[in-house]
């Protein structure tokens, strides 16, 4: 989407919808953590099947990530069944258009964010778009084929995409009057507590949205994709498909051009951006720091057994990062190992007797809108918007057909 010529953002980037919740459903039963989180821990994800076992839950239409190699037709079309069932028989009630005021309380805090809809076509994955909405990290295009095939043929979606927007006035919440509590409940397996008000003067918020000044010269950003990234590319390819079979007045106000998310202002104080560590698993861990490249003013620290050794690194994070990758892919291809991402110090740690370790340091938060204005995409893995616990959780859906 171009910009106007003042420059100001289109109030059309953000999309009032009618929101469906559950019109009777146990919410504690009801709403389940992010699909690609708990990737590894098939215990977690079997604890949520058993609590969902013949109860209406979100958790019967979505598509957890660790099952992706798992009979994934039929799971697809099994989901796809359940969302028209719950949609025919009555178990959701929708919202007169607004937004969602969603106060989530983790052990990091109270975040605050508002859910709302965004227009498809201001937003872009590949970064020489310059678009108003934009991916954070380099989305890896091998990832996409899967989700696209999961939400082809779904008439419902249910995001855990969050978007972060730069308001340091806090104007935009400041903007929020408060209606009724449409939920108010505890996370299951851990997730702490969430309250959903509904905001009436919709209206008002999207003004107050699309009248932030994120920019750099003539180039304007009014969100930035913080989780979910490949899950709001797969509703833009899904959309652009879609969009080519529909007539150009259907195309204007399509469900399918809209997709819901939770914006957040990144200046929440219970919005922590943690580092993603890297993990090479090698027979090799001391000709990895033995052979390690970088310099600079920044420091990291590499772990092998437990035992740390400081390194030079790039005081510019993301840049640093991106010469690390390419270190571990070029230390692969030669000496053979898999690198994985860790999200937390210990659990990092608690793996180095099986190779080497770096923990990485997280991005500055006041940076980060300024790194993406000017850099275009960070480096994959390279932060992350909390723990695996406190992930937004799927709550609200939205029609898409």
């Amino acid at each position: 989407m171009q910009l106007t010529k003042d420059n100001a953002i289109p109030e059309s980037t953000v999309y009032i919808p009618e929101i469906l919740l559950p019109a009777s459903a146990d919410m504690h039963v009801w709403a389940v953590n992010a699909c690609d989180q708990f990737t590894g821990d098939k215990t977690y994800w079997r604890e949520v099947e058993n609590l969902a076992a013949g109860k209406i839950s979100a958790y019967h239409i979505i598509f957890p990530e660790i099952y992706l190699k798992d009979r994934p037709e039929e799971r697809i079309a099994e989901i796809n069944r359940t969302m028209r069932e719950y949609l025919s028989s009555g178990v959701f009630r929708e919202t007169p258009g607004g937004f969602v005021l969603v106060e989530r309380t983790t052990e990091s805090g109270t975040r605050t964010g508002i859910v709302i809809a965004v227009d498809l076509e201001a937003y872009s994955f590949r970064p020489e778009d310059r678009a108003l909405i934009r991916s954070t990290e380099a989305t890896v295009l091998d990832r996409l084929p899967p989700r696209v095939k999961i939400r082809k043929n779904a008439c419902l979606e249910l995001p855990h995409v969050m978007l972060l927007y730069d308001d340091p006035e806090n104007s935009v919440l400041k903007a929020c009057k408060k209606g009724e509590v449409l939920y108010d409940f505890n996370l299951n397996m851990g997730g702490g507590h969430v309250k959903g008000t509904f905001i009436p003067n919709a209206e008002e918020v999207r003004s107050a949205f699309c009248s932030l000044k994120s920019c750099a010269g003539s180039d304007r950003m009014l969100f930035a994709v913080g989780d979910g990234n490949h899950s709001l590319a797969a509703a833009k390819l899904c959309w652009e498909e879609l969009k080519k079979t529909l007539p150009e007045e259907k195309q204007k106000n399509h469900p399918a051009r809209y997709a819901l998310c939770e914006a957040v202002n990144i200046y929440d104080k219970a919005l922590f951006f943690r580092p993603i560590h890297r993990f090479i698993k090698t027979d090799e861990p001391q000709k990895f720091v033995n052979g390690w490249p970088l310099s600079g003013g920044g420091r990291v620290c590499a772990v092998i057994n437990g035992g740390k050794t400081e390194l030079a690194f790039p005081e510019n994070v993301p840049e640093g990062i991106a010469r690390l990758d390419d270190y571990i892919s070029a230390f692969i291809a030669e000496n053979g190992g898999e690198v994985d991402y860790i999200h937390g110090d210990s659990d990092l740690i608690s793996l180095t007797h099986e190779g080497a370790g770096v923990l990485l340091p997280a991005i500055d938060k006041s940076q980060f809108f300024p790194l993406i204005l000017s850099g275009g995409n960070l480096p994959r893995k390279t932060f992350s918007m909390g723990e695996g616990n406190e992930k937004r959780y799927y709550i609200e859906a939205k029609r898409i057909k």
